[in-house]
């Protein structure tokens, strides 16, 4: 393998690692989220929290499949650590920002692996953004139906079941 192709390659292994490392840490975040949520007794949004979890935690190892396809080693450290402390009115747009910013990084982490020549990272970042954004727009509405109708809204979950 040429210096170039090395360079490229360690280049797409670097986005797809930082890619990973941010859904390690959007998976133990929204736990936490899904914690809390359960504690309040909001059965279903904690519920909902959970299976967005489990969606990071499947984008996590769809990245660390990719990077092991292209004989890389695939990280296991979170970007970050989680933020404790939030209230049901500004869990859902702390968690919505999150998801904005994840959704920008990624856009610029899908065209360096398609700079690099690396389509298939490129079209795997292209289809986690889409299920990114379907978080950012749940988050996003919650958000909002809490800010508008927050007593009326939070009723219809309260007392509902965590278990799927």
């Amino acid at each position: 393998m040429t210096k170039q192709k090395d360079d490229k390659r360690a280049k797409v292994i670097a986005a797809l690692n930082e890619a990973r490392a941010m859904e390690l840490q959007a998976i133990y975040q929204y736990m936490n989220h899904h914690y809390s949520l359960d504690d309040w007794d909001y059965g279903t949004l904690a519920v909902k929290m959970k299976k967005i979890a489990i969606d990071e935690m499947r984008h996590a190892e769809q990245f660390a499949e990719r990077i092991k396809d292209i004989n890389g080693n695939a990280g296991s450290e979170p970007i970050g650590k989680i933020t404790h402390g939030h209230t049901i009115d500004n869990l859902y747009p702390f968690d919505a920002a999150a998801e904005e910013d994840t959704i920008e990084r990624y856009n610029a982490l899908m065209i360096e692996c398609r700079e690099s020549g690396d389509s298939v990272s490129a079209t795997l970042f292209e289809k986690i953004i889409n299920e990114e954004q379907d978080h950012f727009n749940y988050f996003d509405n919650t958000a909002t139906h809490i800010k508008e109708l927050k007593t009326s809204f939070l009723a219809k979950a309260a007392g509902t079941a965590s278990d799927d």
